[in-house]
């Protein structure tokens, strides 16, 4: 599950961006991702050509690339500013923050709000409270843009707030039991906004077309070629001299071919600050509220839906390599997936399309 700093993503500041070239913003986007195109250059698309845009949003980099005109991908842009108007834990006012100062009272909210709220109920449920969606008792005291580490008895009391079964959901009215509790949706949001422009493209007839939300990335349809989208999975040691972190979209250590599918990656190198000789990374343990200790460095998933991806892929990080390799070759929505060990190995699903370099 994911620290404070807005819905979980890059570490470029919003200040960091605005300094940024057009064409700089464009190279950023691939990088700050663990995920990154490979070899996505193709020739003459459909009339209109690509259109692309890039920007800042759930406090990362987002990229979007379809042939279609440019006013129909603006539609995907403004439904990114709704849903930061909503999911936004940190701003008042949205949804998410009405819900977290409830004291315990039921709140009527945007049908999107409820429905990714639900979902991730389930995957509480289904990952024993791995994922837990009322994590923000805990991971809205971190700060890892400010390199904030939470006193021991802070941690302590916000994880006793930290139990999705206190979450109710009826229509689009949302409740918390506990009125300390408090819902962050970092852990999802991603793969279902990402899921969300998918559809809305779809619909406004776009069928190619690349979106990267800072890690989630969706390939809609094929290249005008008719071949695959190719999508890479960053190496998880590569280290980079630039300011934010980030590695070229070059550094990858594996890639699988896909269309219509979305890839998720979940790594340590994502989110982290070290203090005090002691490295801390986004991803924190619900049952602790510390950063979770795995044998992994990295997990990547191929999944029909990105919203499966981006709650799994956090999952199999917590478990480990064993029980993530159980629990991705026995669930349905996994597709595929690549776990990188802290011991240098990778290991693959049978089957995955992950391709290791």
């Amino acid at each position: 599950m994911s620290g404070r700093g807005r819905l979980a993503g890059g570490c470029l500041t919003r200040r960091g961006l605005l300094r940024l070239s057009a064409g700089a913003c464009a190279a950023v986007a691939a990088a700050a991702a663990p995920a990154a195109l490979l070899g996505c250059s193709v020739g003459a698309g459909p009339a209109g050509g690509l259109s692309e845009t890039t920007f800042f949003a759930f406090d990362t980099i987002v990229d979007l690339r379809a042939y279609c005109t440019q006013a129909t991908l603006d539609l995907a842009r403004d439904r990114c500013s709704y849903f930061e108007g909503i999911f936004d834990a940190m701003t008042e006012g949205t949804d998410v923050w009405r819900i977290n100062h409830a004291g315990g009272e039921e709140v009527e909210v945007a049908q999107e709000t409820a429905d990714v709220i639900e979902r991730s109920l389930a995957y509480s449920e289904a990952s024993g409270g791995l994922f837990d969606v009322t994590v923000g008792s805990v991971s809205l005291l971190w700060d890892f843009d400010n390199q904030v580490r939470p006193e021991d008895a802070a941690i302590e009391a916000a994880v006793s707030h930290v139990g999705w079964q206190g979450v109710s959901v009826s229509g689009r009215k949302v409740r918390l039991a506990d009125p300390e509790a408090k819902v962050d949706l970092g852990g999802i949001a991603k793969g279902y906004i990402a899921d969300d422009l998918a559809a809305l493209l779809s619909e406004h007839g776009v069928a190619s077309g690349i979106l990267n939300l800072g890690g989630n990335v969706y390939a809609l349809g094929e290249k005008p070629d008719g071949s695959a989208w190719r999508v890479g999975v960053r190496d998880p040691n590569a280290r980079s001299g630039a300011s934010d972190g980030s590695a070229s979209s070059q550094e990858v250590s594996a890639y699988v071919e896909c269309s219509d599918r979305s890839v998720v990656t979940s790594g340590l190198y994502e989110r982290r600050f070290e203090k005090d000789g002691v490295a801390y990374w986004h991803i924190l343990d619900p049952r602790t509220g510390m950063p979770a200790e795995s044998d992994l460095v990295s997990s990547s998933i191929l999944s029909a839906r990105s919203v499966d991806g981006d709650a799994f892929a956090t999952v199999l990080f917590l478990l480990g390599r064993d029980a993530a390799l159980s629990l991705a070759e026995s669930e349905p929505a996994i597709e595929g997936a690549l776990l990188e060990g802290a011991d240098g190995t990778v290991t693959t699903t049978p089957g995955s399309g992950f391709v290791a370099l």
